[in-house]
Order: C-alpha cells, then sequence, then structure tokens
C-alpha cells in the first residue's frame, strides 16, 4: 500500500490511541511508521482535515479568524489594502472569490493576494510571539479564498486555518527563527507561503501525494528579506508579510489541482528547503507535537493597533498612569525598554503605529490608543504630542531577551516631584498567558468593521464567526464583506 494513503482501518486503529491521552490526530500519526518529513506532513493535513479541533483550538480559530477579518475589513480602507484592490481589480479573472470592502470577485489567487495585503495593510492582525510570525494575514485570507472558491464549510475553514497556523510556524522553528532574521530573511513572509498552502490544500481536499507537491511548489517560492523595515509607506510590507505568502500558497495548490507533478520530498530529500535556508536546521520541527501542539493558541491577538513590540510598553504606560495619576505636565521623563531586535523595529519608525515614542506619548496624553490615534499620521508632528515624545528614550535592554516572555518591556516614569515609578510587562493582553475573552475580541472587531460594513453588517459577521461551525458554505460570507457604499 502507498505510503502516502490514509486506510480506513488505520483510521480506526487511531481510535485506540485515544484513551492515552492523544488528540485523533496524533493519534492517527502514532500509529504509522515514522517516514520522511514531507510524508508525515503531508499526512497529517490529508487526515486532520476530517477530524473535530480540541474545543480551546476551535475557540481560538474562531477568535483568530474574526480578529483577521477585522484587520483585512479595516485594512481595505488604508492605503496598501486601497492600492491592493485596485491592482486585483485591473487583472480581472474569473470570479471564484470574493474582495474584502468591495462588490467586486476574482480569482482565488488575486483574492487571496488583496486581502493578505488589506489585513496588514497596518498594525491590527495577530503575532505568535515565539517564531515572531504574524500568521493570520496570509492563513486565514488564503483560506478563505480557496474555501470560498470550493464552497467549503465553516468546519472546514476553521480546520484548514488551524493547518495553516501550525505549518507556517513549524517551518520558522524548522529553521530557527534567529538564524532566519540573522542571514536578512523576514520570518514573516518565510511563514506566511508555508502556512498558506497547507491550509489550501486542505480545503482542496488533495490526496497525500499532491499534498507533497503543493509544499513543493509553495517551497520554491519562499521569500523575503529584511529589507521591509525601511518600508516607510507599509505598503511592500503589507506584500512581504502577508500578501505575497497567501497568493503564493494557494497558486501551489491551484497548480497541483490542474494536474501540474512535482518533487515530493521537498523538506528531506537532497537540495532540501530547511538546508537551503537554514544552517543548522532542525527537521524533526516539522512534525514534533503535530495533533498535539497547536499554534493557532500561541498566537497574541493584538489590543492595540501598534506594531507588537510596542504592546507592551502601551500596557506598561497606561498601567502607571492610571496607579500614579501620570499626566503630561508631572512627567519630566520616560525610559521605555524594550528585547534587543526591538528598537530597529520600533525605535524609531517614520509610521506612527510602528513608533514607539510616539505612541507611548499618546497614550501618556490621551489614557488611551485608538485605532484612529495609532493610524493619524498628522499626529506625529502635533507640537503637543513632539513635547511629550522628546521626554521619551528607547533602549535595547538584553536583559529582556526573554525566550518566555520575547516582547515584554519595562517603563520607567521619573515624575516631577522626582520620584521613579516603573511597570514591567512580560505579557501583554491578548497572549496566551493573558488572554482576550470572545467578547473582548468581539468587541475590537466591532470597532474596525462597523465604521466600513455598518452596525448590521458587521453584527452579522461577528455571529457567523462565532458560530462558524454552523455554516454549511464560506461563501455566504461574502455579502457581509462589503463595504457601505460599494
Amino acid at each position: 500500500m502507498n505510503t502516502l494513503s490514509w486506510s480506513r482501518r488505520r483510521v480506526l486503529q487511531g481510535g485506540a490511541l485515544l484513551a492515552v491521552g492523544l488528540t485523533p490526530c496524533a493519534a492517527l500519526l502514532a500509529s504509522e511508521k515514522t517516514g520522511d518529513i514531507t510524508a508525515q506532513l503531508a499526512r497529517y493535513i490529508v487526515a486532520s482535515r476530517d477530524l473535530p479541533l480540541p474545543d480551546a483550538v476551535a475557540v481560538a480559530c474562531k477568535n483568530h479568524i474574526l480578529d483577521t477579518f477585522g484587520a483585512m475589513i479595516s485594512g481595505s480602507q488604508m492605503r496598501p489594502g486601497q492600492l491592493a484592490l485596485r491592482y486585483v481589480a485591473g487583472q480581472g479573472g474569473t470570479e471564484q472569490a470574493s474582495v474584502v470592502g468591495s462588490g467586486f470577485r476574482t480569482t482565488a489567487i488575486n483574492a487571496a493576494l488583496a486581502n493578505a495585503m488589506c489585513a496588514h495593510s497596518d498594525e491590527t492582525d495577530d503575532f505568535e510571539p515565539v517564531t515572531k510570525a504574524h500568521p493570520g494575514s496570509s492563513v486565514v485570507p488564503a483560506a478563505l479564498a480557496m474555501g470560498e472558491s470550493r464552497h467549503s464549510s465553516g468546519e472546514a475553514f476553521m480546520r484548514a486555518v488551524a493547518l495553516g497556523y501550525d505549518t507556517g510556524c513549524r517551518l520558522l522553528m524548522a529553521l530557527g527563527p534567529d538564524l532566519v532574521r540573522g542571514s536578512h530573511r523576514s520570518a514573516e513572509g518565510t511563514a506566511a507561503t508555508f502556512g498558506a498552502v497547507a491550509g489550501a490544500a486542505s480545503l482542496a481536499q488533495l490526496d497525500a501525494l499532491n499534498t507533497c507537491y503543493a509544499l513543493s511548489y509553495a517551497a520554491q517560492q519562499e521569500s523575503g528579506i529584511w529589507s521591509w523595515v525601511k518600508d516607510h509607506d507599509h505598503i511592500e510590507k503589507a506584500f512581504d508579510f502577508a500578501g505575497m505568502g497567501a497568493r503564493n500558497g494557494v497558486q501551489a495548490v491551484s497548480m497541483v489541482q490542474a494536474g501540474m507533478t512535482g518533487v515530493a520530498d521537498v523538506l528531506d530529500g537532497t537540495h532540501n528547503l530547511l538546508i537551503a535556508l537554514s544552517t543548522q536546521p532542525r527537521p524533526e520541527q516539522m512534525v514534533d507535537g503535530l495533533g498535539k501542539r497547536f499554534f493557532v493558541v500561541e498566537t497574541a491577538i493584538k489590543t492595540y493597533s501598534v506594531g507588537y513590540p510596542i504592546q507592551s510598553p502601551l500596557d506598561a504606560i497606561l498601567t502607571l498612569r492610571k496607579a500614579h495619576g501620570l499626566t503630561p505636565d508631572n512627567v519630566r521623563s520616560i525610559e521605555v525598554r524594550v528585547p534587543s531586535d526591538a528598537v530597529g523595529i520600533v525605535g524609531d519608525s517614520a509610521m506612527p503605529d510602528v513608533n514607539c515614542a510616539h505612541m507611548v506619548a499618546v497614550a501618556l496624553v490621551k489614557g488611551q490608543v485608538s485605532f484612529v490615534d495609532s493610524h493619524e499620521a498628522a499626529l506625529m508632528h502635533d507640537p503637543g504630542l513632539v513635547a511629550q515624545r522628546s521626554k521619551i528614550k528607547v533602549f535595547a535592554d538584553p536583559a529582556l531577551d526573554d525566550p518566555a516572555a520575547p516582547r515584554g518591556a519595562k517603563v520607567s516614569v521619573t515624575m516631577t516631584d522626582g520620584r521613579t515609578v516603573t511597570h514591567h510587562t512580560r505579557f501583554p493582553s491578548g497572549t496566551k498567558e493573558n488572554p482576550l475573552s470572545v467578547e473582548a475580541v468581539n468587541n475590537k472587531v466591532r470597532d474596525l468593521i462597523v465604521p466600513v460594513i455598518g452596525q448590521d453588517r458587521g453584527e452579522r459577521l461577528i455571529d457567523q464567526i462565532n458560530h462558524l461551525e454552523r455554516l454549511k458554505d464560506v461563501a455566504q460570507l461574502r455579502e457581509l464583506l462589503i463595504a457601505q457604499g460599494a
């Protein structure tokens, strides 16, 4: 029997292993003799689409899908999203999938590209702290495009999204996130393509051999370099982090659907992806914990629509402001300490939502940070905020390079009366250690989408995603994604 195929007998055998605490997917893998990494991953992708997610994972999937829809819809009104929509509208193509914020449809490949660029038009999308990937902005648009084109159920959509988070983040674990960044490559772009191809392959219902081929076509498109930090308009960054990967993943699957064959061992054969992209690859990380460890549960949802390294500084300054009655008048200076790698990302950006000192100044003055505040470029030049920003220094602190809390921050405020108060935020709200409730996610997304699609569509969309397992066809979401007046 072909080792890449699943038999009914093996599926049933997996049930016996559930008694020892394995989830269905883990049981299926455990019942199979270990083979090469590509084949193991492909078998997992095939098997898991027919098996239920653990309850906590299902809730996390719905939260992250809704959070990404919020990013897509709000992003469709921002310049990167608008340019992406204009670009794909000019491409034409078979009407397979919807483009958010608009009334038109295009190919699944182009829809994935546009929707993903909308999802990372700013800093609203989610973030996985260990790998530093942004999985939602590529995985969800890719799965939505493929799912809509195939009229997949909401439950299948959820499972595909879970697969995407797992595969994209595991690729970085296998490569070594720091090694990727150390070679001038973008960890975010690297994860995006592999996350997207897994989700799309699941919904396309490819068999295991064709899934291997799709993984190989995706591997050939792996790209992304660290130069994105110089993008002041967040347009190329939207492509690098999200649009490129979502497009690549859907394209890889579409090519295999069209009958194209490829290499079946791209993760472990000669000249494989892992040795091509890493000096110290750990191939076992691609399959370690599959069916037991779900990265969608570990991925953080941002409380504030700002670059992730700024989440903890904002949490810290707002905590201090409330506890000590801080105002612009009684604050002499502020020191913000962040992990070593964060300064190069948020230390002195021209974009307001990626400028740590600016956002801390906004928080000090206003006592909150709204979506509008974090994107209002004019505030960067507001005399009052400029004066407060001059009091703030952002430092790289190696003591905060903590693998267990990779995006913590410490804020120290010296007041005009000579007192110094300090707060260390290890885990901002939205992390797995400090999670947001379903209602908190709903509220965040409501603020993002209602100004674009209106109150009625907004509430209906939130309800549909909160009960996604009941949805028979994700194409039914189409009418809820159209902007008012579009």
